[in-house]
Protein backbone atom coordinates (compact mmCIF):
# COMPACT_ATOMS: atom_id res chain seq x y z
CA UNK A 1 0.00 0.00 0.00
CA UNK A 2 2.32 2.42 1.01
CA UNK A 3 4.43 1.66 -2.66
CA UNK A 4 1.53 2.39 -4.29
CA UNK A 5 0.24 5.41 -2.29
CA UNK A 6 3.64 6.99 -2.63
CA UNK A 7 3.76 6.36 -6.89
CA UNK A 8 0.43 7.53 -7.36
CA UNK A 9 1.42 10.86 -5.01
CA UNK A 10 4.39 11.52 -7.39
CA UNK A 11 2.18 10.80 -10.54
CA UNK A 12 0.40 13.74 -9.76
CA UNK A 13 3.18 15.78 -8.48
CA UNK A 14 5.14 15.36 -11.69
CA UNK A 15 1.77 15.92 -13.84
CA UNK A 16 0.74 19.03 -11.98
CA UNK A 17 4.67 20.32 -12.22
CA UNK A 18 4.21 20.32 -15.92
CA UNK A 19 1.13 22.20 -15.95
CA UNK A 20 1.34 24.88 -13.44
CA UNK A 21 4.27 27.34 -13.79
CA UNK A 22 4.63 27.80 -9.82
CA UNK A 23 5.74 23.61 -9.78
CA UNK A 24 7.56 23.74 -12.97
CA UNK A 25 10.14 26.84 -12.27
CA UNK A 26 11.68 23.99 -9.84
CA UNK A 27 11.34 20.99 -11.90
CA UNK A 28 12.77 22.85 -14.83
CA UNK A 29 16.35 22.35 -13.46
CA UNK A 30 15.48 18.51 -14.46
CA UNK A 31 14.90 19.03 -17.56
CA UNK A 32 17.33 21.18 -18.71
CA UNK A 33 20.07 18.88 -19.81
CA UNK A 34 20.00 18.15 -23.81
CA UNK A 35 21.76 15.20 -23.47
CA UNK A 36 20.02 11.93 -21.97
CA UNK A 37 22.31 10.15 -19.85
CA UNK A 38 22.48 9.00 -15.95
CA UNK A 39 24.40 12.63 -15.10
CA UNK A 40 21.03 14.00 -16.52
CA UNK A 41 18.98 12.24 -13.67
CA UNK A 42 21.13 14.17 -11.11
CA UNK A 43 20.11 17.67 -12.02
CA UNK A 44 17.29 17.80 -8.96
CA UNK A 45 15.81 21.19 -7.68
CA UNK A 46 17.04 23.55 -5.30
CA UNK A 47 13.61 24.86 -4.60
CA UNK A 48 11.20 22.20 -5.01
CA UNK A 49 10.46 21.05 -1.34
CA UNK A 50 11.06 24.72 -0.24
CA UNK A 51 8.12 25.70 -2.21
CA UNK A 52 5.36 22.94 -1.82
CA UNK A 53 6.13 19.67 -3.62
CA UNK A 54 6.45 17.71 -0.54
CA UNK A 55 2.49 18.76 0.28
CA UNK A 56 1.53 15.96 -2.79
CA UNK A 57 2.67 13.56 0.03
CA UNK A 58 0.99 15.18 3.10
CA UNK A 59 -1.89 13.29 2.80
CA UNK A 60 -0.30 10.11 3.29
CA UNK A 61 0.67 10.61 7.16
CA UNK A 62 -2.67 11.76 7.76
CA UNK A 63 -4.18 8.05 6.75
CA UNK A 64 -1.32 6.41 8.78
CA UNK A 65 1.86 5.74 6.97
CA UNK A 66 4.71 6.54 9.59
CA UNK A 67 6.78 10.09 8.08
CA UNK A 68 10.05 7.73 8.42
CA UNK A 69 8.61 5.52 5.81
CA UNK A 70 7.12 7.82 3.66
CA UNK A 71 10.71 9.15 3.02
CA UNK A 72 11.78 6.03 2.86
CA UNK A 73 9.71 5.29 -0.22
CA UNK A 74 10.83 8.19 -1.92
CA UNK A 75 13.86 7.61 -2.00
CA UNK A 76 13.38 4.22 -3.32
CA UNK A 77 11.53 5.72 -6.36
CA UNK A 78 14.28 8.10 -6.73
CA UNK A 79 16.87 5.45 -7.29
CA UNK A 80 14.69 3.46 -9.53
CA UNK A 81 14.12 6.60 -11.67
CA UNK A 82 18.09 6.57 -11.82
CA UNK A 83 19.04 3.78 -13.95
CA UNK A 84 15.94 5.19 -16.70
CA UNK A 85 18.03 7.94 -18.10
CA UNK A 86 19.56 6.13 -20.91
CA UNK A 87 19.85 5.26 -24.35
CA UNK A 88 21.84 2.31 -23.53
CA UNK A 89 18.95 0.12 -23.22
CA UNK A 90 16.79 0.31 -25.98
CA UNK A 91 13.13 -2.03 -24.85
CA UNK A 92 12.36 -4.12 -22.16
CA UNK A 93 10.25 -6.93 -22.33
CA UNK A 94 6.80 -6.05 -23.53
CA UNK A 95 4.99 -6.75 -20.20
CA UNK A 96 7.76 -4.76 -18.44
CA UNK A 97 6.80 -2.18 -20.75
CA UNK A 98 3.16 -2.29 -20.31
CA UNK A 99 3.79 -1.83 -16.46
CA UNK A 100 6.80 -0.06 -15.19
CA UNK A 101 8.67 3.08 -16.30
CA UNK A 102 11.47 2.32 -19.07
CA UNK A 103 14.01 4.36 -20.41
CA UNK A 104 11.91 4.24 -23.39
CA UNK A 105 8.75 5.93 -21.94
CA UNK A 106 11.42 8.12 -19.78
CA UNK A 107 12.75 9.49 -22.96
CA UNK A 108 9.64 10.39 -24.47
CA UNK A 109 8.94 12.55 -21.39
CA UNK A 110 12.20 14.40 -21.49
CA UNK A 111 11.71 15.14 -25.05
CA UNK A 112 11.21 18.68 -26.46
CA UNK A 113 9.44 17.54 -29.75
CA UNK A 114 5.63 18.91 -29.57
CA UNK A 115 4.29 15.16 -29.71
CA UNK A 116 6.42 14.48 -26.64
CA UNK A 117 5.49 16.81 -24.36
CA UNK A 118 3.77 16.64 -20.71
CA UNK A 119 3.85 12.87 -21.46
CA UNK A 120 4.90 9.84 -19.07
CA UNK A 121 4.64 11.62 -15.94
CA UNK A 122 5.58 8.09 -13.86
CA UNK A 123 7.69 7.44 -11.40
CA UNK A 124 7.93 3.33 -11.30
CA UNK A 125 4.64 2.31 -12.72
CA UNK A 126 3.60 3.49 -16.10
CA UNK A 127 0.29 2.17 -15.46
CA UNK A 128 -0.95 5.79 -14.06
CA UNK A 129 -0.07 6.95 -17.60
CA UNK A 130 -2.30 4.71 -19.59
CA UNK A 131 -4.79 5.47 -16.64
CA UNK A 132 -5.14 9.05 -16.61
CA UNK A 133 -4.46 9.73 -20.26
CA UNK A 134 -0.91 11.31 -20.36
CA UNK A 135 0.59 8.06 -21.65
CA UNK A 136 2.84 8.62 -25.29
CA UNK A 137 4.87 5.75 -27.10
CA UNK A 138 8.19 6.36 -28.13
CA UNK A 139 8.82 6.96 -31.70
CA UNK A 140 11.58 8.46 -33.44
CA UNK A 141 14.12 9.68 -30.85
CA UNK A 142 13.23 12.65 -28.76
CA UNK A 143 15.04 16.13 -29.22
CA UNK A 144 15.65 16.57 -24.91
CA UNK A 145 16.16 19.58 -23.52
CA UNK A 146 13.63 22.69 -23.50
CA UNK A 147 11.54 23.91 -25.81
CA UNK A 148 13.40 27.49 -25.28
CA UNK A 149 16.91 25.70 -23.33
CA UNK A 150 19.07 27.78 -20.96
CA UNK A 151 22.06 28.66 -22.30
CA UNK A 152 24.01 28.07 -19.50
CA UNK A 153 26.02 25.61 -17.44
CA UNK A 154 26.12 27.62 -14.14
CA UNK A 155 24.06 25.24 -11.36
CA UNK A 156 22.29 28.86 -9.61
CA UNK A 157 21.76 30.14 -13.22
CA UNK A 158 19.63 26.65 -14.29
CA UNK A 159 17.95 26.88 -10.44
CA UNK A 160 16.61 30.36 -10.50
CA UNK A 161 16.32 31.59 -13.79
CA UNK A 162 12.98 30.35 -14.54
CA UNK A 163 12.07 31.86 -11.28
CA UNK A 164 13.01 35.55 -12.08
CA UNK A 165 11.04 34.91 -15.70
CA UNK A 166 8.35 34.41 -13.94
CA UNK A 167 8.51 37.52 -11.67
CA UNK A 168 9.57 40.04 -14.05
CA UNK A 169 6.44 38.58 -16.48
CA UNK A 170 4.24 39.11 -13.50
CA UNK A 171 5.31 42.43 -13.19
CA UNK A 172 5.02 43.46 -16.20
CA UNK A 173 1.99 42.17 -16.55
CA UNK A 174 0.44 45.24 -15.22
CA UNK A 175 -2.22 43.72 -12.65
CA UNK A 176 -2.26 41.42 -9.61
CA UNK A 177 -5.00 39.06 -11.71
CA UNK A 178 -1.99 38.23 -14.58
CA UNK A 179 0.45 38.69 -12.52
CA UNK A 180 -1.12 35.18 -10.40
CA UNK A 181 -2.00 33.57 -13.42
CA UNK A 182 1.33 33.35 -14.41
CA UNK A 183 2.26 31.54 -11.14
CA UNK A 184 -0.98 29.10 -11.37
CA UNK A 185 -0.84 28.83 -15.54
CA UNK A 186 0.99 26.42 -17.55
CA UNK A 187 4.62 26.80 -19.29
CA UNK A 188 4.17 29.04 -21.94
CA UNK A 189 1.15 30.88 -20.68
CA UNK A 190 0.89 34.72 -21.27
CA UNK A 191 -1.52 37.34 -20.90
CA UNK A 192 -0.84 39.10 -24.14
CA UNK A 193 -0.52 35.97 -26.22
CA UNK A 194 3.62 36.63 -27.00
CA UNK A 195 4.05 32.84 -25.79
CA UNK A 196 2.06 29.98 -25.68
CA UNK A 197 0.92 26.71 -24.04
CA UNK A 198 1.96 22.98 -25.00
CA UNK A 199 -2.18 22.66 -25.98
CA UNK A 200 -2.10 25.80 -27.87
CA UNK A 201 0.55 25.02 -29.53
CA UNK A 202 -0.47 21.56 -30.42
CA UNK A 203 -3.89 23.31 -31.46
CA UNK A 204 -2.47 25.40 -34.23
CA UNK A 205 -0.32 22.18 -34.86
CA UNK A 206 -3.72 20.32 -35.58
CA UNK A 207 -5.27 23.45 -37.65
CA UNK A 208 -2.65 23.89 -39.99
CA UNK A 209 -1.65 19.73 -40.43
CA UNK A 210 -5.05 18.04 -40.07
CA UNK A 211 -3.49 14.60 -41.89
CA UNK A 212 -0.83 15.35 -38.94
CA UNK A 213 -2.98 15.48 -35.68
CA UNK A 214 -1.31 15.21 -32.32
CA UNK A 215 -3.32 14.63 -29.53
Amino acid sequence: MLFFADDFSYYWFHRISHHVNYFWASHVVHHSSQHYNLAAALRQTWTGNATGAFLFWAWMPLIGFQPIWVLFMQQISLIYQFWIHTETVSKMPEWFEFIFNTPSHHRVHHGSDLKYLDKNHAGILIIWDRFFGSFKKEEERPNYGLTRNIDSFNPAVIAFVTWGQLFKKAIASGSFKKGLQYFVKPPGWSHDGSTKTTRQLISEHNQLHPDKTIE
